[in-house]
């Protein structure tokens, strides 16, 4: 009886293709449809209507293609760039915008690290902050208006909740306001832990007293922090280093 199905391929063909595809649906399909598929962490919100559209220039200008959104749980990545991605991070991400390559840091954890001031300082010329950096200058984005009409399309097409009053705070806002907004609001859901002090309480700098580790020093503080602390020390876009605070 067994081997009797073998001897009609036909018949054979429409049972196996009715059990592979109970198996799929079983397997695939019906998962997706369950809400534990499709988490949402606790303090995720839905984009701002000024953050979707920064959202939306981040797309147009294929950031995309050299940044990741998304942190992976080995070490050295979580001890670089912070905790490691979440599924419930990215319930509003249509289309999600992990990335694959990384000629410039990830940004999963962007969020709230800078101040507005030093996005604008960084997207208007990287180079100020960054000596080196082969990232395009962004300013021009100052000189182009967001276009409430379209975000309000787009904020329906995704099914975003929206008034009217939500969106015309874009009236005189520039797409360069927009990335600013959107690069705020990436990685928020997940609270930023504190980092523990790179210098345990009582240690002492062994080369505190050495001129020519003080003049490396300086190079390297001119090269890498003077932009956002200032060439004294006595805060710019970053806070003053020179007090206790």
């Amino acid at each position: 009886m067994a081997g009797t199905i073998y001897k009609k391929p036909i018949l054979f063909a429409v049972v196996v293709t009715v059990v592979v595809l109970i198996g799929t649906i079983v397997m695939m399909v019906y998962p997706m449809l369950t809400p534990q598929m499709h988490p949402k962490l606790q303090n995720l919100k839905p984009y701002t209507a000024l953050q979707l559209a920064g959202r939306d220039v981040y797309q147009e200008e294929g950031c995309f293609y050299c940044h990741t959104q998304t942190v992976r749980p080995l070490k050295a990545e979580v001890m670089r760039y912070g905790e490691y991605s979440k599924a419930g991070e990215f319930a509003y991400d249509q289309p999600f915008l992990w990335g694959s390559k990384r000629t410039g840091p990830d940004l999963a954890r962007i969020g709230g690290k800078y101040t507005d001031k030093w996005h604008y300082k960084h997207f208007n010329d990287p180079r100020k902050l960054f000596q080196g950096s082969n990232m395009p200058s962004y300013g021009w984005l100052a000189d182009h208006p967001v276009n409430p009409k379209e975000v309000e399309a787009r904020m329906k097409a995704l099914g975003f909740p929206y008034t009217k009053e939500d969106t015309d705070v874009l009236a005189d806002k520039t797409k360069l306001d927009a990335l600013v907004a959107y690069m705020q609001a990436i990685g928020t859901a997940v609270p930023r832990k504190p980092k523990p002090p790179m210098i345990a309480k009582g240690d002492t700098n062994p080369l505190a007293t050495d001129p020519n580790a003080i003049a490396e020093g300086k190079k390297i503080y001119e090269m890498n922090c003077a932009a956002c602390h200032g060439v004294d020390a006595k805060g710019d876009i970053g806070p003053e280093l020179t007090d206790k605070e």
